[in-house]
């Protein structure tokens, strides 16, 4: 699982460096960002904008990373490819999570809501 992270100002932001999010990486992937929360990360942003396909178990493990995370802390998505946005959007997952355009624009945003 490659992903590079940099913190600004108390928001951990995690880059995926995979053009895919699939079953062959989903238990990896939760298992790297759990870690991530366990250190102490009150407030994420995914960045999906290199990840170009995404199934039933990559969705399932960015949900079950939301869940993981709790009401008390903050998760946001950003940078979805088309393809991927397209995922969350028949799912409807799209309503489900905080989305954002791009890094840029999550890392401006004030959110405080878990979502």
């Amino acid at each position: 699982m490659n992903f590079e992270t940099t913190n600004h100002d108390g928001k951990l932001l995690v880059t995926l460096q995979e053009s895919r999010l699939d079953a062959a990486l989903a238990v990896r992937f939760k298992s790297a960002l759990k870690e991530l929360v366990d250190d102490g990360t009150e407030h994420m942003i995914l960045d999906m904008s290199q990840v170009d396909f995404m199934d039933s178990s990559g969705l399932g493990a960015v949900v079950a990373h939301m869940k993981y995370m709790g009401a008390d802390k903050t998760f946001e998505i950003c940078g979805l490819t088309p393809t991927v946005d397209k995922v969350f959007k028949l799912t409807r997952m799209d309503s489900v999570f905080s989305i954002a355009v791009d890094a840029a624009s999550a890392l401006a945003s004030d959110q405080d809501m878990a979502g």
